[in-house]
């Protein structure tokens, strides 16, 4: 009940005024059955944006965090989250990838609509990044498309560290259902599973026109917090008078 409140009194409308966002495709979004809706995720933004354009539910599974904050906040950021209809994940841990494997498969189970992000999270520059394998493991299990989608203006609406975003004209794609049958009883081979992905990210590519990099993007992450840890280290402190 809530999510449809936020869809259409609380939030929708106030993100279509904000935002007028540009709406290409939404027919390619099938209107009943389970689905994977795939896309780039460029901003805090894109959790919000792309339900309140869609016309049907969907279901993002979101990092444990955003239900796990301390204090009042925490736990109005947590409500927001559950009423919205998202479904926290671990993704710590080396069985976090299965859980949320999982929690997919459970939403595709009952015939919904499932949002998620391969590249695993946001990019931190605007660009694309490798996705993760997860995305065509479900697509596999489930039998189901996988619509691609493009996010383009969110990053510069609201990049990371920017808490409220900033007027700037952004545009929602939507490409062709990706049918992936002819893998069907394969989705534990691992050459398989990655050339799914790569199409998957490839099409989504085509609708966002990102530059392209093909590595993790929590792995590059990793290496420039490291970069910027050591240049730290090294950089001599002024002594004191």
């Amino acid at each position: 009940m809530f999510y449809y409140l936020l869809k259409y009194v609380l939030l929708g409308p106030l993100l279509r005024l904000v935002f007028r966002p540009r709406i290409e495709g939404l027919g390619q979004v099938p209107s009943s059955g389970a689905a994977i809706v795939a896309g780039n995720h460029l901003s805090f933004s894109d959790h919000f944006l792309m339900p309140a354009v869609l016309k049907r539910r969907i279901t993002f599974l979101a990092k444990a965090e955003y239900f796990t904050g301390p204090g009042i906040k925490g736990r109005l950021t947590a409500f927001f989250f559950h009423s919205a209809g998202q479904i926290p994940v671990d993704r710590s841990g080396k069985d976090a990838g299965q859980a949320a494997i999982r929690e997919g498969l459970g939403v595709l189970g009952k015939g919904e609509l499932l949002g998620i992000y391969p590249e695993g999270t946001r990019s931190h520059d605007g660009r694309l990044y490798k996705g993760k394998v997860g995305v065509a493991v479900m697509a596999l299990k489930a039998g189901v498309p996988v619509v691609p989608c493009a996010m383009i203006g969110t990053f510069e609406a609201q990049p990371p560290g920017r808490k409220i975003p900033r007027i700037h004209p952004v545009t929602i794609r939507f490409g062709e259902p990706l049918d992936f049958s002819r893998y069907a009883g394969m989705e534990n081979e691992k050459a398989i599973l990655r050339a799914v992905t790569d199409e998957i990210m490839y099409a989504i590519l085509s609708l966002s026109e990102q530059e392209y990099v093909d590595r993790y993007a929590a792995d590059v992450k990793a290496a420039e917090a490291e970069r910027k840890a050591e240049e730290k280290r090294r950089t001599p402190r002024m002594p004191l008078r």
